[in-house]
Protein backbone atom coordinates (compact mmCIF):
# COMPACT_ATOMS: atom_id res chain seq x y z
CA UNK A 1 0.00 0.00 0.00
CA UNK A 2 2.76 2.20 0.59
CA UNK A 3 3.92 2.58 -2.91
CA UNK A 4 0.86 3.34 -3.72
CA UNK A 5 0.75 6.38 -1.40
CA UNK A 6 4.10 7.33 -3.09
CA UNK A 7 3.10 7.34 -6.64
CA UNK A 8 -0.48 9.75 -5.19
CA UNK A 9 2.18 11.44 -3.44
CA UNK A 10 4.05 12.61 -6.79
CA UNK A 11 1.08 12.53 -8.67
CA UNK A 12 -0.73 15.33 -6.29
CA UNK A 13 2.25 17.14 -7.05
CA UNK A 14 2.45 17.32 -10.37
CA UNK A 15 -1.10 18.13 -10.31
CA UNK A 16 -1.00 21.19 -7.73
CA UNK A 17 1.66 22.26 -10.59
CA UNK A 18 -0.40 22.47 -13.18
CA UNK A 19 -3.05 24.60 -11.76
CA UNK A 20 -0.13 27.54 -12.71
CA UNK A 21 -1.34 27.10 -16.23
CA UNK A 22 -4.99 27.22 -15.73
CA UNK A 23 -5.02 31.02 -16.12
CA UNK A 24 -3.11 31.76 -19.82
CA UNK A 25 -5.00 27.83 -20.74
CA UNK A 26 -8.61 28.92 -19.90
CA UNK A 27 -7.97 32.42 -20.87
CA UNK A 28 -8.81 33.78 -17.91
CA UNK A 29 -8.19 37.44 -18.60
CA UNK A 30 -10.50 37.19 -21.27
CA UNK A 31 -13.01 35.06 -19.89
CA UNK A 32 -13.43 36.87 -16.42
CA UNK A 33 -13.21 40.50 -17.48
CA UNK A 34 -16.60 40.79 -17.30
CA UNK A 35 -16.55 39.98 -13.56
CA UNK A 36 -16.37 41.65 -10.72
CA UNK A 37 -13.06 42.70 -9.17
CA UNK A 38 -13.82 40.25 -6.31
CA UNK A 39 -14.68 37.25 -8.60
CA UNK A 40 -12.11 38.00 -10.86
CA UNK A 41 -9.50 38.24 -7.38
CA UNK A 42 -11.72 34.83 -5.94
CA UNK A 43 -10.93 32.65 -9.18
CA UNK A 44 -7.14 33.23 -8.65
CA UNK A 45 -6.72 33.45 -4.86
CA UNK A 46 -9.10 29.82 -4.84
CA UNK A 47 -7.14 28.51 -7.44
CA UNK A 48 -3.97 29.10 -5.34
CA UNK A 49 -5.56 27.86 -2.35
CA UNK A 50 -6.46 24.11 -4.29
CA UNK A 51 -3.92 23.71 -5.69
CA UNK A 52 -1.57 24.33 -2.08
CA UNK A 53 -4.11 21.83 -0.90
CA UNK A 54 -3.49 19.22 -3.21
CA UNK A 55 0.16 19.70 -3.32
CA UNK A 56 0.43 19.54 0.61
CA UNK A 57 -1.71 16.10 0.28
CA UNK A 58 1.00 14.61 -2.63
CA UNK A 59 3.74 16.14 0.15
CA UNK A 60 2.30 14.29 2.61
CA UNK A 61 2.00 11.02 0.67
CA UNK A 62 5.05 10.94 -0.73
CA UNK A 63 6.71 11.64 3.00
CA UNK A 64 4.42 9.99 5.41
CA UNK A 65 3.43 6.67 3.61
CA UNK A 66 4.36 4.47 6.37
CA UNK A 67 2.27 6.67 8.91
CA UNK A 68 -0.56 6.94 6.71
CA UNK A 69 -1.23 3.13 5.85
CA UNK A 70 0.30 1.97 9.67
CA UNK A 71 -1.44 4.14 12.65
CA UNK A 72 -4.27 5.49 13.69
CA UNK A 73 -4.66 8.85 12.73
CA UNK A 74 -3.10 7.53 9.17
CA UNK A 75 -6.05 5.71 8.81
CA UNK A 76 -8.34 8.55 9.84
CA UNK A 77 -6.34 10.85 7.09
CA UNK A 78 -7.25 8.35 4.48
CA UNK A 79 -10.92 8.31 5.50
CA UNK A 80 -10.64 12.20 5.09
CA UNK A 81 -8.69 12.13 1.70
CA UNK A 82 -11.03 8.84 0.62
CA UNK A 83 -14.28 11.30 1.29
CA UNK A 84 -12.65 14.49 -0.33
CA UNK A 85 -11.48 12.64 -3.72
CA UNK A 86 -14.75 10.49 -3.80
CA UNK A 87 -16.80 13.63 -3.80
CA UNK A 88 -14.69 15.21 -7.03
CA UNK A 89 -14.85 12.02 -8.52
CA UNK A 90 -19.38 12.89 -8.33
CA UNK A 91 -18.28 16.00 -9.00
CA UNK A 92 -16.49 14.78 -12.48
CA UNK A 93 -19.83 13.38 -13.72
CA UNK A 94 -22.88 15.57 -12.00
CA UNK A 95 -21.04 19.24 -11.36
CA UNK A 96 -19.58 19.89 -15.12
CA UNK A 97 -21.74 19.17 -18.59
CA UNK A 98 -20.72 16.34 -20.78
CA UNK A 99 -21.00 19.30 -23.57
CA UNK A 100 -17.55 20.11 -22.34
CA UNK A 101 -16.16 17.14 -23.52
CA UNK A 102 -18.68 14.76 -25.78
CA UNK A 103 -17.01 14.93 -29.13
CA UNK A 104 -13.95 16.70 -28.48
CA UNK A 105 -11.26 14.29 -28.68
CA UNK A 106 -8.55 16.02 -26.26
CA UNK A 107 -11.55 17.03 -23.60
CA UNK A 108 -12.39 13.86 -24.08
CA UNK A 109 -9.24 12.29 -23.17
CA UNK A 110 -8.94 14.39 -20.24
CA UNK A 111 -12.15 13.94 -18.99
CA UNK A 112 -11.04 10.21 -18.76
CA UNK A 113 -8.07 10.59 -17.60
CA UNK A 114 -8.93 12.56 -14.55
CA UNK A 115 -12.16 10.07 -14.54
CA UNK A 116 -9.25 7.46 -13.73
CA UNK A 117 -7.26 9.68 -11.55
CA UNK A 118 -10.21 10.20 -9.52
CA UNK A 119 -11.03 6.52 -9.19
CA UNK A 120 -7.12 5.32 -8.07
CA UNK A 121 -7.49 8.18 -5.30
CA UNK A 122 -10.38 7.53 -3.82
CA UNK A 123 -10.08 3.86 -4.32
CA UNK A 124 -6.25 3.55 -2.46
CA UNK A 125 -7.53 5.77 0.45
CA UNK A 126 -10.90 3.73 0.81
CA UNK A 127 -8.55 0.56 1.05
CA UNK A 128 -6.28 1.75 3.42
CA UNK A 129 -9.18 3.58 5.41
CA UNK A 130 -10.80 0.21 5.66
CA UNK A 131 -8.09 -2.29 5.43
Amino acid sequence: MQIHFKVIGVLLIMLAFVHVIFPRYFNWKMELKNLSLINRQMMTVHTFFVALVVFLMGLLCLSSSAELVETPLGKTISLGFAIFWSLRLFIQFFGYSGELWRGKPFETFVHIVFTGLWSYLSTVFWLNYLG
